[in-house]
């Protein structure tokens, strides 16, 4: 019989030094925003959902096989090697996506009724390969334009930019983290939207017809009732010029097309808060 699918899942973490520890801290807090959600177990005296552990640190793996020398609860190594376990092992530096896709993987197999330990050391490239049945990410995003309903307690993210490939593709890494999404294809749309809603975080092109981004950010920091609103320059101009004129346009940061997966998540761990 498959095990019943959870909300919530707990992952003990054993080792890493304090500079990943608190990058860790960041993907829980981001992870709160997401079905199923993934928490760092409290040591309260309950055995954890998933092991995260540090591969290149022998005591932590140690701990790992004292904690769970049948190896009948997932873990995840981070490191070179998997240190002779049978546990999938991600390379450093941490990767937010991947581990995202390997605890869903990990806590696939008990929820598809399949045997928990892994048959290799492999995480599978796309989250297609998971078995039939287990948990996948809930996606759900609002509609272009500001009069869809809201999900409750969730943040306001805008999405501008008159290009539907990169609206797709935003649309594409926001919809896993809960957010209602408003998209614009204009500065002037934009402003509007501003206007009637506020907004956690705009994430605003550069070039577009009508005015540009950097008058678009000096607007909206003008306004008082959006000054607590993170806006975060998306744009394929790159040249240290540009990036100082959104700096002095009021941008809180500023990302350059293609967009980087992991500095994405990043900025939204660090903008928005979480739910």
């Amino acid at each position: 019989m498959a095990a019943a699918q959870k909300d919530i899942y707990s992952v003990e973490v054993i080792g890493f030094s304090q500079t990943e520890l608190m990058a860790l801290a960041s993907v829980f807090e981001l992870s709160s925003r997401r079905v199923p959600k993934f928490v760092r177990h409290t040591k309260d005296g309950t055995l954890p959902d998933i092991f995260l552990v540090d591969a290149n640190e022998m005591d932590a793996v140690r701990q790992l096989i004292a904690r769970d020398s049948s190896e009948q609860i997932p873990a995840i190594l981070i490191g070179d090697s998997n240190r002779g376990t049978r546990w999938p092992v991600l390379a450093r530096p941490i990767r937010w996506m991947k581990l995202f896709q390997a605890f869903d993987v990990a806590i696939a197999a008990p929820q598809a009724g399949i045997q928990t330990k892994p048959a290799d050391t492999s995480i599978p490239a796309k989250p297609a390969s998971i078995p039939a049945g287990a948990a996948t990410i809930q996606v759900s995003t609002s509609a272009l334009g500001p009069g869809t309903p809201a999900k409750p307690e969730a943040d306001w993210v805008l999405v501008v930019d008159d290009n539907q490939t990169v609206r797709e593709f935003m649309k594409s890494k926001l919809a896993a983290f809960n957010f209602n999404v408003d998209y614009a294809e204009s500065g002037e749309q934009a402003i509007g939207f501003t206007g009637q809603k506020h907004y956690a975080c705009i994430f605003l092109d550069v070039v577009m017809p009508g005015i540009d981004g950097y008058q678009v950010c000096k607007l909206i920091k003008s306004n008082r009732s959006a000054k607590k609103t993170a806006v975060v320059m998306l744009t394929s101009k790159d040249s240290p010029f540009d990036k100082i004129r959104g700096s002095m346009s009021g941008c809180d940061a500023y990302l350059t097309k293609p967009v980087d997966e992991e500095k994405l998540l990043e900025t939204i761990a660090k903008y928005v808060p979480t739910s």
